[in-house]
């Protein structure tokens, strides 16, 4: 199962850093000159803003958590069931998604498939980087094979169930066999990498593993947008005046001197509405996607880019590598000390011969997967901090409350509006909708003038 593989770990924190991305200091064009779309969507007029969220006239009374509840009831109560049955569905997925990757780990070591791929690496060839490779490749495929029925109901069945996919069959799994070949790319060099390191310092490895695995984070950021992306979408250019001129003007006001806007044409894949900054240095630039621009009003279009430039103004690429960072340190010192105690106890058992054995990869990932697993309030909370405060930056920057009311209803399409704050602090690594749109509220109850017509 994807998720309790150290490669789905470290696609997940790239995913995390590209879209934490920061834009350059300067205007830096792509390395490859992007086309502008041939039909760009137009986006709808602004939603009716409910009563009691609207400005009233001067001397009368402004509540923000009234005006809150205003427009979460613009939503339908099945609208609403919807999205909470969704989300909550994620909690018993992480679950399953944990204990199904240990079966799959047990699967691989306790038939002894495990060992028979490190032999086969072994006779292919004496180099023990080719063997780490060799290995990683079979062992990708190995648990690619084993997690497919969990894969197939969570990322295509479920997905059509809530209406959030547009992808046919054969379109999501051509998707997933591009996934895959990325995979065996990428992460067979990673295992194989590891291992080299695990091989040549085995008193220090955790400590080179750390290092190895923020160095692939920032590569894997560098490398996303011309390498990842184009693999599954293709990007134009935006050339709308009406929608790109004013997220330029803010670029520009806040410090970021950007010329170019882009666009990526994710309604292929999913109806939900994204934007971010991707990339690193060359590779950087700001994107959102076609959903954005075709369901949401400019006012809400403008609040979502005002939040993706907080990102770079606020330095949360560099924070998130180092938090990230601190993360794998911790988990590589845990998997110091679990790592040798498990080789100690079951080792013998499913014919691992030590440290260094390659036959031992799926004890260290489902190991990994444990401590990743315990950590998940900790990570959500982490990352959740810099996109509240992403949130603050943003209603500053483009004065937008209603239409981050507006995209927080959007985004609450498949994210429960209103958790317990237990709820929130276990399972959100974004803030809930309430509090957005409660945020925005009091935002907007601090500069009512600006409203009053």
């Amino acid at each position: 199962m994807t998720r309790t593989t150290p490669l789905a770990l470290a696609a997940a924190l790239l995913i995390s850093l590209s879209t934490l991305g920061a834009l350059s200091a300067a205007p830096v064009p792509p390395a490859t000159p992007v086309p502008p779309a041939a039909v760009e969507p137009v986006p709808p007029p602004p939603p009716s803003i409910p009563l009691a969220a609207q400005a009233p006239p001067p001397g009368g009374h402004f509540d923000p958590v009234v005006a809150t509840e205003a427009w979460l009831a613009t939503l339908s109560p099945a609208a609403r069931a919807r999205s909470d049955a969704y989300f909550e569905g994620g909690y018993w997925l992480l679950l399953w998604d944990f204990l199904y990757g240990l079966g799959v780990a047990w699967v691989l070591l306790g038939t002894g498939l495990s060992v028979k791929m490190r032999n086969l690496a072994e006779r292919v060839s004496r180099s023990g980087f080719v063997q780490g490779l060799v290995y990683a490749v079979q062992y990708i495929l190995a648990t690619a094979l084993l997690g497919f029925p969990l894969t197939l109901y969570e990322g295509y069945f479920r997905e059509h169930q809530y209406g959030m996919s547009n992808l046919t069959l054969s379109g999501w799994f051509g998707e997933e066999v591009k996934g895959l070949g990325l995979a065996v790319i990428f992460g067979g060099l990673a295992i194989a990498a590891f291992y080299s390191f695990l091989r040549a310092a085995p008193r220090t490895w955790w400590i080179w593993g750390t290092v190895l695995g923020v160095f692939l984070l920032i590569v894997g950021a560098l490398l996303a947008p011309i390498l990842i992306e184009p693999v599954f979408n293709t990007t134009t250019e935006l050339r709308n005046p009406v929608v790109r001129d004013p997220i330029l003007s803010m670029a520009r006001a806040n410090g970021i001197p950007a010329s170019h806007v882009y666009v990526q044409d994710a309604s292929k894949q999913t109806k939900r509405v994204s934007a971010h900054v991707t990339g690193l240095g060359q590779t950087l630039r700001i994107e959102l996607n076609d959903n954005l621009l075709r369901r949401t009003s400019l006012p809400g279009i403008e609040e979502v880019m005002g939040h993706e430039m907080g990102h770079y103004v606020l330095n949360h690429v560099y924070e998130s590598i180092i938090d990230v960072g601190v993360l794998i340190f911790l988990g590589f010192a845990f998997l110091r000390w679990a790592y040798t105690r498990a080789l100690a106890s079951w080792g013998p058992r499913f014919g691992l011969t030590g440290l260094g054995d390659l036959a031992a990869l799926p004890l260290f990932v489902a190991l990994f997967a444990v401590y990743f697993f315990v950590l998940t309030p900790v990570f959500n909370t982490v990352v959740r901090s810099d996109e509240g405060e992403a949130d603050i930056f943003g209603i500053n920057a483009s004065r937008q409350p209603d239409g981050m009311a507006e995209a927080a209803l959007q985004l609450g399409e498949y994210r429960k509006l209103h958790p317990g704050p237990i709820e929130e602090f276990v399972f959100f690594d974004h803030p809930s909708g309430y509090n957005r749109i409660l945020m925005a509220m009091r935002w907007k109850a601090e500069h009512l003038e600006e409203f009053r017509k």
